[in-house]
């Protein structure tokens, strides 16, 4: 194992793509076992990993991300939200987070949230004397609610690994994204409190509000019916990912700001996004598969039961070991690498899969905004210009708060469970 680690992290560091480095960490690993039939089962693996119904979804979700991304949502999502918290002291600052609350239920992705906020919202926060490692944290600290507010392809690519219930993970992840966005004002609260700081709005107008409410109310509509229709189990995920780019397409149309011929250039990236996402849950498949073969899972859970039986404290153990690989790797890598090893192990102490699933994937996710590889602080200081050293420096509150919630969630699986056991679909 310690020579595919070796081979992981030198592929790595010379630039080969993470899917492409899973598998070879794999096929090494194979290797390493001695019995070269153990090579026949690469191609099986990589074609049974992605070989069902269920991962359609993924590039449905991806496509109705691009298509809202260009049709002109963000402006109307900001002034409906000057409306609603725009006269508090930092109104903007709580505009930033309900935004990107919304722009997550349609976009799942943390890069895309991150991009569209610093476009919009950077120069609105910068006209209003807010400093500049403050907005770049904030938005970068924003768009982590991309991959934890369904729809989000972390939850699909655990699901797929683990055969949990994507419909639960989807439902599950509601309660964990609201939380959040309630810590991150809080956050935002008490860092303001000393700075001089202009109001978005001068006073309340209900005529303003509903004006405001009706021209978002079909970017809106977006995240309420692929929520409400698998909630409502009126489809199924793949069935919402087409919903949601219908509803994306038709949004898009009544704003009349995409340009439609670039409709084919959207859909070639959807399909090259989504690609890399399936070859990394593929090669991912083959690290999994030789990881259990090797017994590696069994033997750490046997260790660490040596020490202790303690559910509690594995918990702890988890979150610490998950915390740790945040600050040092991406998301995805963590996902196909760590997965196999811990998931046993959450099982073996009786976690339920839906419940250590969103606690998994919300752990890595809190990583694209850790230093030193927080992939969505780049995004951030480079769509933004504010330098990455103060981005890493003040992003410490919203991180901190995002650990606190989670690690609270660990340790109360009724919490995490309620709304995928209201919809009948957790046991």
């Amino acid at each position: 194992m310690l020579i595919a680690a070796i081979v992981f992290v030198v592929v790595m560091v010379i630039g080969l793509p993470i899917a492409f480095a899973l598998g070879l960490m794999g096929t090494v690993h194979m290797l390493s076992l001695g019995n070269e039939s153990y090579l026949l089962v690469i191609i099986q693996r990589l074609f049974d990993q992605v070989d069902l119904i269920s991962l359609t979804c993924l590039p449905f979700f991806i496509m109705a991300g691009e298509i809202m991304n260009a049709g002109g949502v963000t402006t109307r999502l900001l002034d409906f939200a000057r409306e609603i918290v725009g006269r508090l002291k930092a109104g903007l600052a709580y505009c930033c987070v309900l935004i990107a609350a919304v722009l997550s239920a349609i976009l799942g992705s943390p890069n895309g949230v991150a991009s569209m906020l610093c476009g919009i919202l950077v120069p609105e926060l910068r006209k209003d004397n807010y400093p500049e490692e403050f907005t770049g944290s904030l938005v970068a600290a924003s768009s982590i609610l991309g991959p934890i507010i369904p729809p989000s392809t972390s939850f699909i690519m655990y699901c797929m690994m683990t055969g949990a219930s994507i419909q639960a993970m989807f439902v599950g992840g509601i309660l964990p994204g609201i939380l959040l966005v309630i810590v991150f004002c809080i956050v935002i609260s008490i860092l303001t409190r000393k700075m001089e700081l202009k109001r978005a709005t001068d006073h309340f107008s209900l005529k303003r509000l509903v004006k405001a409410f009706f021209k978002a109310l079909p970017a809106l509509l977006v995240p309420v019916v692929i929520i409400g229709g698998v909630i409502g189990g009126f489809f199924t995920a793949t069935e919402a990912g087409a919903v949601s780019c219908f509803c994306a397409l038709i949004a898009s149309a009544i704003y009349r700001e995409m340009d439609w011929k670039k409709l084919p250039e959207i859909m070639l990236r959807s399909a090259v996004t989504g690609g890399g996402i399936l070859l990394m849950i593929s090669f991912g498949g083959v690290i999994a598969w030789s990881l259990t073969r090797a017994g590696i899972p069994a033997q750490i859970i046997a260790a660490i039961t040596s020490v202790t039986n303690s559910k509690y404290l594995i918990i702890a153990l988890i979150i610490v070991i998950l915390m740790i690989a945040g600050c040092l790797l991406d998301t995805g890598t963590i996902t196909m690498v760590m997965l196999p090893v811990v998931f046993p192990l959450a099982t073996a102490i009786g976690m339920d899969a839906v419940h250590f699933g969103l606690v998994f994937c919300i752990l890595t996710i809190i990583g694209y905004i850790t230093p030193p590889v927080g992939v969505v602080l780049f995004v951030t200081s480079n769509a933004s210009g504010i330098p990455f050293n103060k981005l890493c420096k003040m992003i410490w509150p919203f991180a901190i708060g995002a650990f606190v919630v989670i690690t609270v969630l660990a340790y109360l699986p009724d919490v995490v469970l309620w709304i995928p056991r209201l919809c009948g679909c957790a046991g």
